[in-house]
């Protein structure tokens, strides 16, 4: 067991204040952040409390795994270092041109066909 809990299903409004407060009710918390897009600066929906011991953290999942805070059911579990999602392959890593994006022709997504928004009167 380490010291830093996963925390999931978060309401969009929550702030690292919010989760700090909340989880402060376990022990010491050392950290708590909030995750958010890096392009729209909006919440991901999940964060991560550090904690000063482990039983910290343990007391912590036993009390809020499944709690209801701020109209929304928690998901609280022991944080698990993230995994490597590899590199390399086609489009696999970063880098590079044509890593992501959207895509597609000139008139992508705007619906109709050849014809669209003309006057057909055969």
């Amino acid at each position: 067991m380490g010291t830093k809990v996963f925390v999931g299903g978060l309401s969009w409004d929550a702030t690292d204040d919010d989760l700090k407060q909340l989880f402060g009710e376990c022990g010491t918390v050392s950290d708590g952040v909030i995750l958010q897009d890096r392009e729209t600066g909006r919440s991901r929906g999940f964060g991560f409390v550090t904690y000063s011991s482990d039983e910290e953290a343990k007391a912590a999942i036993e009390k809020f795994h499944d709690f209801e805070f701020m109209g929304r059911k928690l998901t609280v579990n022991e944080a698990r270092p993230r995994e490597d999602r590899g590199g390399g392959g086609y489009r696999g890593g970063g880098g590079g041109y044509g890593g992501g994006g959207r895509g597609g022709g000139r008139d992508r997504g705007r619906g109709g066909g050849r014809d669209r928004g003309r006057d057909n009167d055969w």
